[in-house]
């Protein structure tokens, strides 16, 4: 029996932690097209400029996740920035329907990963912008702990 190394996914969005504060976070599948996953797993994906809106008949969608083409994909080759639906329960399809109304909240990509039975999960957040103190106030915590970790270390 052949073992395979097991190449574990997981593709942060950076700018969204410092752009915004997390309220609730929830975990979704998303309907990929063929070479979709296969690129993933060679981890080409930008989730930065990505967010996540409501569609008239209730499901929600992710835009503006480039997933590169696959370099091995022929003419049957993904289009990279095309809007992909995510898989929720209708239970938390409502919750956030009727959370994103308030005024300043939006849903954001947080984190895309491959789950143990091989599926592409992405994990989006309700999320409030932050003003420019409080992401001094976030830099400034870091430098901190870093400070506080090079200290220990010596």
């Amino acid at each position: 029996m052949k073992e395979e190394k097991v190449k574990h996914i997981n593709i942060q969005n950076r700018r969204a932690r410092f752009e915004y504060a997390f309220l609730v976070n929830y975990t979704a599948g998303m309907m990929l097209q063929g070479t979709e996953i296969k690129s993933i797993r060679d981890g080409s994906v930008q989730l930065g400029d990505g967010f996540c809106v409501f569609h008239p008949d209730g499901s929600l969608w992710a835009h503006n996740i480039t997933i590169a083409q696959y370099t091995e994909g022929t003419y049957n080759n993904h289009e990279p920035k095309r809007p992909r639906k995510l898989l929720l329960n209708k239970r938390e399809l409502k919750q956030l329907a009727a959370k994103n109304q308030e005024q300043g909240l939006t849903i954001v990509p947080v984190r895309l990963f491959v789950s143990d039975r091989g599926f592409a999960k992405l994990e989006i957040a309700l999320a409030k912008g932050k003003k420019l103190y409080d992401k001094r106030d976030d830099l400034k915590a870091k430098d901190q702990k870093r400070e506080m970790d090079r200290a220990r270390d010596y």
